[in-house]
């Protein structure tokens, strides 16, 4: 899965759209009286459905408190003035681009995608998409998916004279985000041109943002190749090649006008390297590995002569960090279990300069982002308290503001107890942990319990931590469920022999993770042992139905969205540019025994042991995990006599951050089966 953050989708709210219902029953259904028609949903006109109720029209106002938090997520500085870039939704339903003059001003709207077509917040946490100030301020540079879902990333200028946009690059490829010169104003990125759309192959290329025509090919490459950052003089680029993104990469430096690669990164035992910037004298470069680590730290090296240096602790596991343009200061973002620690560091002593006290809670999306003249470094927060905001810290004070506070809506988050880490011990005696979210002290008895799998399974944004749940703490404050987020073994952010504890044949050891926490569930008293459902997105939708079908026995119904159902035609169908890095994680089904062992452990050659309702979400366009795959689970499922819904989404992808009336249709879906299967 992408780096997802991936949370679980379920967990991210979007403003509640539907303000009236039509007089119509959903298709697909048994037809209700033409009197009660007006009292349900109808399915919309881009989603297959089978196999679903009616969905009460009640439920839209009912989860209407929760369906109103906005966020404001972090997209870039302005070149000379002390303003920066956000994105998030004031309509209600498409993430735009604004700017913010100054910490606590309004949010100026910039750009007015039609509705399903902007930015998706998903994606900004994710570090996919974003929006970069020209040099001169006078256009912005943006990056978004051209299609429904497909992740056909493209290039755009859009104009602030003018209001115009310009799209740069082709339309059909895949594109990298792109990277500003020092000095040329040309841009740097990767492109699947050369392939198209179904290209394997990112090739570099850079251009000047005014002229697309100007677009011109670097380098061409075989696999996964990334531009992080120029030269101070401009002549090279430093690019990270990263065939399997969470156990294997490597940086390199990249003559821009002959092509020629140069690694930077040492030879060794498998590491990965991240995020790779030249020091403002071109030097030294910082980069982010776990080089001789079970943990990411913070490493200078000097290409000159080969040499590298630790700057961080081995055991202050680092999240991101950002080099000042000046070269003075390091800002850098640890994992403080719960959630990240930020610490600004003198790049000459590598000492503590300032440790600013910001809210608890987890930074998202790219590195910290530093003012053009290094005054300052911002970021955007996701807590508790805070469901997506943008601080800022003084590099001469230590000093933080922040610049945006977005709505809550009518729910306040205060109300709901705070959540606990909790740990339990796998078959293997390992010890795994979650996140557990009670509901209010106001519901007695033991109360029933909705687990959740986050995607991943590795990656940075693989993991859960103590968060703002959104829509979900309606489940919490309305319906009296408890909710676990656990982290089964092979999750980001316990070391690299934790997460490499479920690769290859190793796959079902995280399953049974999962029925190690049902041993825990039934020794808590205040939980239902009785009354268990278990969901996931992606990887986290594998695991549900594998965990469906070993543990049917003890659940009460699966949620699965976007996921895989079968292995090997998932490794051999999904995005050109991604078997390498899943078969570092699953295994090459190409080896004869891997390849038995896959499909072995394929919930789909197992889908006759699944016994309890299922509920399975796709995308039509998603090239991860082919739709092909949830069709095909539902119709074997159904042969066991159990109820299967099946909604396929004609408009979305692998994601579904961006178009908020898909997102609330499957809560009101969601929230319809837990009802019928859970509660009652």
């Amino acid at each position: 899965m992408t780096q997802l953050c991936r949370a679980a989708l379920l967990a991210l709210a979007g403003p509640a759209l539907a303000t009236a219902v039509l007089a119509q029953a959903p298709a697909s259904r048994s037809e209700p009286s033409r009197d009660s028609a007006a009292e349900f949903l109808p399915v919309p006109p881009n989603v297959k459905a089978e196999g679903l109720p009616p969905i009460p029209a009640s439920i839209v106002q009912d989860l209407a408190p929760y369906a109103s938090s906005r966020r404001a997520l972090l997209l870039g500085w302005h070149p000379s003035r002390r303003q920066i870039l956000v994105t998030t939704a004031f309509d209600g339903n498409t993430f735009q681009i604004h700017s913010v003059a100054g910490p606590g001003m309004d949010r100026q709207q910039m750009t007015f995608f039609p509705t399903g077509a902007g930015i998706a917040a998903g994606g900004v946490a994710a570090g996919n998409v974003g929006a970069w100030y020209s040099p001169d301020g006078s256009y912005v540079l943006f990056s978004k998916d051209a299609t429904s879902g497909g992740e056909a990333m493209q290039l755009f200028r859009f104009d602030l004279a003018t209001r115009k946009t310009t799209l740069l690059t082709d339309g059909k490829s895949r594109n990298g985000l792109p990277v500003w010169s020092h000095r040329s104003g040309l841009i740097a990125f990767e492109s699947t041109r050369r392939g198209g759309h179904g290209g394997a192959d990112r090739d570099l290329w850079v251009m000047d943002p005014t002229n697309p025509s100007s677009a011109r090919l670097v380098s061409e490459v075989e696999g996964k190749w990334s531009v992080a950052d120029w030269s101070p003089d401009d002549s090279e680029l430093l690019v990270v090649n990263a065939p399997a993104e969470n156990t294997r990469s490597s940086v390199w430096r990249v003559n821009v006008k002959s092509g020629q690669k140069t690694q930077v990164s040492p030879e060794g035992s498998p590491a990965v390297w991240r995020s790779p910037v030249f020091s403002p004298d071109g030097r030294y470069v910082y980069v982010l590995t776990n080089r001789d680590s079970e943990t990411l730290r913070l490493w200078r090296g000097e290409p000159a002569n080969g040499t590298w240096k630790p700057i961080t602790a081995e055991t202050d596991d680092l999240e991101s960090f950002g080099l000042s343009p000046d070269g003075k200061n390091i800002a850098a973002v640890f994992d403080s279990t719960t959630s990240s620690r930020v610490e600004l560091i003198d790049a000459n002593t590598f000492k503590v300069r300032w440790a600013p006290k910001l809210p608890a809670g987890q930074l998202m999306g790219r590195s910290p982002l530093w003012r053009s003249d290094s005054s300052e470094v911002a970021f955007s927060l996701w807590s508790l308290r805070t469901f997506g905001d943008v601080f800022s810290v003084s590099a001469r004070s230590g000093a933080v503001e922040r610049w945006t506070k977005s709505e809550f809506g009518a729910f306040d988050p205060d109300s709901l107890p705070e959540p606990e880490i909790v740990r339990w011990k796998s078959f293997d005696g390992l010890t795994v942990s979650g996140i557990l979210y009670r509901p209010p002290a106001r519901f007695s008895g033991p109360r029933p319990v909705i687990i959740t799998i986050h995607g991943g399974p590795g990656g940075p944004t693989s993991r859960e931590r103590p968060r703002y749940l959104g829509r979900s703490a309606y489940l919490l404050n309305e319906l009296g469920i408890a909710l676990v987020f656990p982290n089964v073994r092979g999750s980001w952010g316990f070391g690299k022999a934790f997460g490499r504890l479920d690769d290859g044949m190793k796959r079902e050891d995280s399953v049974k993770d999962i029925g190690a926490l049902l041993d825990w569930i039934e020794t808590q008293p205040a939980l239902d042992k009785n009354r268990v459902m278990v969901n996931g997105v992606s990887y986290g939708g594998y695991m549900t139905y594998a965990v469906a079908e070993m543990y049917s026995a003890r659940l009460r119904g699966a949620l699965a969205a976007a996921g895989i159902s079968d292995f090997i035609t998932y490794l051999e169908t999904t995005d050109p540019t991604r078997p390498e890095d899943r078969r570092a994680e699953y295994g090459d089904e190409r080896v004869p025994e891997m390849r038995d062992f896959l499909k072995r452990i394929s919930p789909i050659t197992n889908a006759s042991k699944l016994r309890i309702p299922l509920f399975i979400v796709h995308g039509a366009n998603d090239t991860r995990v082919r739709p092909a795959q949830a069709e095909e689970m539902a119709r074997i499922v159904r042969a066991n006599g159990v109820p299967v819904w099946l909604t396929i989404y004609g408009d979305e992808g692998h994601e579904f951050w961006a178009r908020a009336a898909n997102n609330n249709f499957w809560f009101y879906t969601w929230i319809t089966f837990i009802k019928q299967y859970l509660l009652n």
